[in-house]
């Protein structure tokens, strides 16, 4: 099957019945954490962090509310260093503004692919039903790993991002450098969770082996889907079903050639 047919078919199962009711979930999940914790930075207020930081800048001595939330205290402390100098005054300055819109449109992203691997299961069980029950599914890993992979991902991407920092200022390569963090862990994320669930260990070692590359251009479309405002809490079970379908299909290829190897085995001991 074509990649166009292959597109083409998951935009299909996406418009079913089945897919749409479970396509609400990670949309109102994630928007309801995002939600939540908006108004719960609001709610202390971020003016009190502008207040803090030109009082950092004036030589005056900063004083953070004890009953201020964790990640504030901290926050708060980072940015009183930082802008006590001018030269990581203005790094900081650069870094707030250009990076700190895209994490906020990522943070979205990431809480959605997060959700969406809870439901993968749900979404490739229909997906086998319609169009590959004769295919066996045995997924590898335990219940720890999706856990091990997002732990072992996320502090991965976290060191690209600072490794990358001196890059966040040429031109064109700083939007390269921004956001090939980001797609490592969206790749990660994703094509661990539906391989896991299709395929056996074996099984996944065979394919990844000679299509690693296909899987990340793959993935690679499907972040570049992901970057446009939004798009991706709606259609999160699409990028699912989507890897799925072409995990299904590598599957049904490996089997024909174990089965026509088998044949052949028979024949010639007969």
């Amino acid at each position: 099957m074509l990649e166009g047919e292959i597109i083409a078919q998951s935009v299909k199962d996406f418009f079913t019945k089945p897919m749409l009711k479970i396509a609400v979930v990670p949309l109102l999940l994630t928007l309801i954490i995002m939600l939540s914790l908006f108004y719960l930075a609001a709610g202390y207020g971020f003016d009190s962090l502008q207040i803090y930081i030109q009082q950092t800048q004036n030589g005056q001595d900063v004083f953070v509310d004890e009953q201020a939330p964790f990640y504030f205290v901290w926050m708060t402390t980072l940015m009183a260093f930082l802008f006590k100098y001018s030269i990581t005054s203005w790094l900081v300055g650069f870094l707030v503004y250009t990076v700190g819109t895209l994490f906020i449109m990522m943070f979205s992203v990431f809480t959605t692919v997060i959700i969406i691997g809870f439901l993968t299961p749900m979404i490739l069980g229909i997906l086998h039903q319609r169009h590959y029950q004769e295919l066996p599914i045995n997924g590898f890993g335990t219940m720890m790993t999706p856990l091990f992979i997002a732990v072992k991902s996320f502090l991965i991407m976290i060191g690209l991002f600072f490794l990358f920092i001196p890059l966040y200022f040429i031109p064109l390569v700083n939007i390269l450098a921004i956001n090939f963090p980001f797609y490592y862990f969206f790749h990660k994320m994703l094509n661990h969770d539906v391989a896991s669930t299709i395929l056996t260990d074996e099984q996944y070692a065979i394919i990844h082996h000679k299509k690693a590359n296909a899987f990340r251009f793959r993935t690679l479309f499907l972040y570049f889907l992901s970057l446009i405002p939004s798009l991706m809490l709606f259609t999160a079970v699409f990028f699912v079903i989507y890897l799925g379908h072409a995990y299904f299909l590598e599957l049904r290829s490996l089997n024909k050639k174990e089965n026509n190897s088998k044949l052949i085995e028979q024949d010639l001991e007969n």
